[in-house]
């Protein structure tokens, strides 16, 4: 996916630009410290490192915000079918639609560009902020895995969007 300009939406009462472009190896760290502050049980370096590198499957993608990257979301394409892996939004910047923009824009981006037609992810069954947002993305809940989550055991609720 080439770097697809988001144009300028309000934040913090400015208007700033944002940016989603493909992850690097250079941009590692930073997705590191987002997932660090977004996740009890978050990924390490080297996974995304081998994410980039090794999975042909996998598409990762980073928002940036005037030069900072402020969120990333990856999937894999499997047969058609995306299957979001990630997604992550920096604490200061939430609740302002960012996250919102970089799961619509990529899921929009994907469907054109790879012909996917279905995509799915987990999410916590106590995380009510991010089903209402995937609710509201065109996600509806599809069953369950249970016992999913290694910190707590915490069930996710599995959901299902088509393109």
């Amino acid at each position: 996916m080439d770097q697809t300009e988001l144009g300028s939406i309000p934040a913090e009462g400015k208007r700033l630009h944002g940016m989603i472009r493909p992850l690097t190896l250079e941009d590692i760290s930073k997705v590191v410290e987002i997932e660090e502050a977004s996740f009890p049980t978050p990924w390490k370096a080297e996974s995304f490192r081998s994410e980039l590198v090794d999975n042909y499957l996998a598409r990762y993608f980073g928002l940036e915000l005037d030069g900072l990257m402020i969120g990333y979301m990856g999937l894999w394409n499997v047969m058609g079918e995306g299957h979001i892996t990630n997604i992550a939004v920096s604490p200061a910047y939430r609740g302002q639609g960012w996250g919102e923009y970089l799961l619509k824009t990529v899921m929009e981006t994907l469907k054109r560009t790879e012909h996917m037609s279905r995509v799915t992810l987990e999410v916590r069954v106590s995380n009510y902020t991010a089903q209402k947002l995937y609710t509201k993305l065109g996600f509806r809940p599809a069953g369950f895995r249970r016992k999913y989550y290694t910190d707590n055991r915490e069930d996710a609720l599995i959901m299902w969007a088509s393109l």
